[in-house]
């Protein structure tokens, strides 16, 4: 026996040393070497989207009279319309100033081309378009220098922050003055991004700081406001904000309300439904109302409603052979959808592999190495985008640009602005530059031409810009950058499309209307590519005014998912697991349900009993990582049902005798950190009797054994009228705990710092009150128990938890299957989630870490090695 113990010390001493299982891996969340998969980090925090229903919340509740509940509603439905309001203004920012940089831009170059194909000075504008894209994408890349978080759409982080998962830095007001200029100069740059998805991103920014009315970065920006403090509350104005920041971009506020709650949301409040669409269509109309005047000069005749306005898809009055689709091309926009989704998948394999290899060899190197990336592809891409202009293009005929057929028809560019969007590089009179007029105009000008204009492109152009912006979008998403994917897709895919309608006319001889082809190409190349839906289909049916296009629209983005689900995620999915953030999907596996919440929990607690000393409290917040501990008393009611031996209970002795070693040598750790304390008191906790804690033992040793014997505890004295007696036996010290109620560290910092406890030689009833606002009056930055001045403490003053604790949070039987767990924890919006028997006794807690894909696999794994 003694050798079988030296053994399995000796074991788990050098445990670390040795290689893991991976299912060690996978609950560690680390992996064995660069090529092994990354897995959820444990380092994000989750939000508490459950109300915590403690004594000064119910007063609240008690204080609240329906006039106040219409006040409060009411505020929050002018904040809502605040934030649509103001959403619509970034974006009339971003546009305005990405419009007047990226037409000085084309212009002065413009000309200088036109100038130097008759003068042989070529190179000179080669430079002048370098010296203005490199001069630009510098500029963005130093604003993410400042602010990592502002690279890149967005929308993985946010995606993540609506599921659940708190991301540091997301929602600052740092990360959006960033965003927000820095996007601007990254597409005038003229690198192959959109400004689509840094909207949204902006959009949540609004929606989580406006009814904060603070700001962390500007200190000086601080009102008295002491409403929506609360991880639910900014949710909710988060959900709004990228709502409105969708609407804005495509002017589609029913699109950006399904967006939020397809893509987004874990759980959703139905009452949220409305405040998310109204929010949507105030960002979608405020931007409208300023963008038709400005550009117009029709103040108020809602003319352009978003950022990318794919125009109007009709044909000429009195056509009747024009059809925009018949049943007959149904059958093609599948096989295009077919297509979409190979594309797709083949551009998230590619942006993965750069992806990680950023992430090995560019990120942990200095930080202007990102810049140098950055200003590379800047620099590739402005050459290959001039010499393909000058080298690649056909000189088609300006007639082509400006008539239609019979079945097609130009409807929203008139002549005069087709004629100022065409590029005649080294072409003739009368025509014009094929290739020069996609590169050298802006993304969303070339997406109108490719969906407008008829016999404007040939083949060739087609599949060679096709090919090289294929490429060079899948390698510049991922740089240092803020930068967006929606658009570079819809121009990639249009591209395409336009070149299947070409084929079908000039080689079949088909009678199609080339622009669905192209809006068709352009769906399914998304669709391939990001694996959106329900949200996408009624984005591009809002930005087309054309709801005939419902149903190609969805048969197609329904294909290109499928078929790219077939071989990896969509790009945000792939981005979100890359950065090791534990998204919880709509559900579990099937397979799943043979295990239970008892074969998922964490059986080892940390947990405090109603009535604490500071000292222990001190000692556990300074010694633990944990957000929530269970509110716990010893059950000595159930002792008799204890000592036969009932299922239940025996399983938690069983988890009980488990973690006692865990325990002790948790406890030797909190002692050795209260000897650097500076109160005297506190250093010489550790000596006093009535605060035994075990001693450190030999290698060999049995540590149970030897606890058992000296008859110590796993924790110190925690209950002021109670003390750990000599006569404990076996049984009594292994006791149950019954479950009261979980309190979270911030609460428990927060009660110290204020000084919220009392005498021993008092009752509890003379503890200060907090109000419901002082508990939340630091959020979102609680102070750390390290802020707290320990030497103004006395360690021997108790604090009485139970009025801020949660008595009543949600639970599970250990016996639940885990996809009870799962829905519930997932639907309801959970942090934590406590696993109580039968009898009312803590057994394990679970929390999103526990619920990822990657740790249910691993216990799979171990459930299958065990039977």
């Amino acid at each position: 026996m003694a050798c079988c113990r030296n053994c399995l010390c000796c074991h788990c001493c050098c445990r670390d040393e040795e290689t893991r299982t991976p299912e060690e891996l996978t609950i560690l969340g680390e992996t064995q070497d660069e090529e092994d998969e990354i897995l959820p980090r444990k380092d994000y925090e989750s939000l508490d989207y459950d109300r915590c229903i403690n004594e000064p919340y119910v007063e609240v509740l008690e204080g609240m009279n329906n006039k106040k509940a219409k006040k409060y509603e009411a505020v929050k439905w002018m904040l809502v319309f605040v934030i649509g309001a103001s959403v619509g203004l970034v974006g009339l920012f971003v546009d305005f100033f990405v419009h007047l940089f990226t037409q000085l831009k084309f212009n002065l170059v413009g000309k200088s081309v036109e100038e130097c194909s008759e003068n042989g000075c070529l190179a000179l504008s080669l430079l002048e378009l370098l010296a203005f894209n490199m001069t630009f994408i510098f500029i963005a890349s130093v604003l993410v220098l400042i602010e990592p978080v502002a690279a890149g759409s967005g929308i993985p982080e946010i995606k993540s922050y609506l599921n659940g998962v708190k991301i540091p830095g997301i929602v600052r007001l740092r990360a959006f003055l960033c965003k927000a200029i820095g996007v601007l100069f990254t597409v005038a740059g003229g690198m192959f991004v959109g400004k689509e998805g840094p909207m949204i991103h902006c959009g949540a920014i609004v929606g989580a700081g406006l009814p904060q009315f603070q700001s962390i970065t500007f200190k000086k920006i601080n009102f008295d406001f002491p409403y929506f403090r609360s991880d639910r509350d900014k949710r909710d104005f988060v959900s709004a904000g990228a709502a409105a920041g969708v609407a804005a971009a495509f002017g589609a506020p029913i699109g950006g309300t399904l967006f939020s709650l397809e893509e987004g949301s874990s759980f959703w409040n139905q009452a949220l439904t409305w405040k998310v669409l109204f929010c949507s269509m105030s960002a979608t109309f405020t931007l409208n109302f300023f963008r038709s005047g400005i550009h117009y000069n029709k103040w108020g005749s809602f003319q352009l409603p978003g950022l990318l306005n794919f125009g109007e898809f009709k044909c000429l009055d009195g056509d009747k052979k024009c059809h925009l689709w018949t049943v007959v091309d149904l059958a093609f926009f599948v096989l295009m959808g077919v297509v979409g989704g190979l594309l797709g998948a083949l551009f998230n394999f590619i942006n993965k592999k750069l992806a990680k290899y950023r992430m090995r060899h560019v990120h942990p190197k200095a930080k202007f190495v990102r810049v140098l990336e950055s200003l590379l592809v800047a620099m590739v891409t402005t050459v290959v985008i001039f010499v393909a202009s000058m080298t690649l293009g056909e000189c088609r005929d300006f007639a082509s640009a400006t008539t239609n057929n019979s079945s097609t028809a130009l409807v929203t560019l008139n002549e005069d602005i087709i004629n100022s969007t065409i590029r005649q590089f080294f072409c003739p009179n009368k025509t014009y530059n094929d290739m020069a007029t996609l590169f050298f105009n802006p993304q969303e000008v070339a997406i109108n031409q490719l969906f407008h204009q008829d016999g404007t492109f040939s083949p060739v152009t087609l599949t060679v810009f096709f090919v090289l912006y294929f490429l060079l979008a899948c390698w510049t998403y991922g740089v240092s950058v803020p930068s967006g994917l929606f658009v570079p897709s819809l121009l990639c895919g249009a591209a395409f499309g336009r070149l299947v309608a070409n084929i079908l006319k000039i080689n079949l001889g088909m009678d199609i209307y080339s622009g669905t082809f192209a809006l068709i190409g352009a769906a399914a190349f998304l669709g391939g590519v990001v694996r959106m839906t329900i949200s996408l289909t009624v984005i591009l049916i809002e930005s087309t005014n054309e709801i005939t296009y419902g149903l190609p629209i969805m048969i197609t983005l329904m294909v290109a998912k499928w078929i790219g689900d077939f071989f990896n995620k969509g790009i945000y999915d792939i981005h979100i697991h890359l950065r090791g953030v534990p998204m919880l999907e709509w559900e579990t596996e099937v397979e799943m349900d043979k295990l239970t919440a008892s074969d998922i929990m964490e059986p080892n607690l940390t947990y405090v009993y109603p009535h604490t000393r500071i000292q222990s409290l001190v000692s556990i917040l300074r010694t633990t990582i944990y957000h929530a501990f269970p509110v716990v008393t010893e059950n000595r009611d159930n002792e008799r049902e204890f000592m036969k031996g009932n299922i239940l209970i025996s399983n938690n002795i069983r988890y009980k005798k488990a973690s006692v070693l865990t325990r002790a040598g948790e406890q030797r750790r909190r002692c050795q950190s209260m000897k650097s304390y500076p109160s005297s008191e506190l250093r010489n906790v550790c000596d006093d009797p009535a605060a035994a804690v075990v001693p450190a033992v030999e290698e060999g040793q049995d540590m149970l054994q030897q606890m058992l014997e000296r008859r110590h505890v796993p924790y110190p004295n925690l209950y002021p009228d109670q003390s750990p007696s000599e006569e404990w036996t076996m049984e009594e010290r292994f006791r149950p705990l019954t479950f009261h109620g979980l309190i979270l560290r911030s609460q428990l910092v927060n009660l110290l710092i204020r000084g919220v406890c009392y005498a021993e030689n008092q009752t509890s009833a003379t503890q200060p009150r907090l109000s419901y606002g002082e508990m939340t009056e630091d959020y979102p930055r609680f102070p750390d128990i390290h802020d707290l001045d320990l030497a103004l403490l006395n360690p021997r003053m108790i604090v009485d938890v139970t009025p801020y604790m949660n008595p009543c949070p949600y639970t599970v039987s250990p016996n639940t299957h885990v996809s009870q767990v799962f829905n519930l924890f997932r639907t309801m919006g959970l942090r934590h989630l406590p696993v109580v028997n039968a009898v009312g006794e803590i057994v394990g807690i679970i929390t999103r870490h526990n619920l990822t894909h990657e740790f249910l696999l691993a216990k799979l794994r171990q459930h299958y090695i065990t039977l």
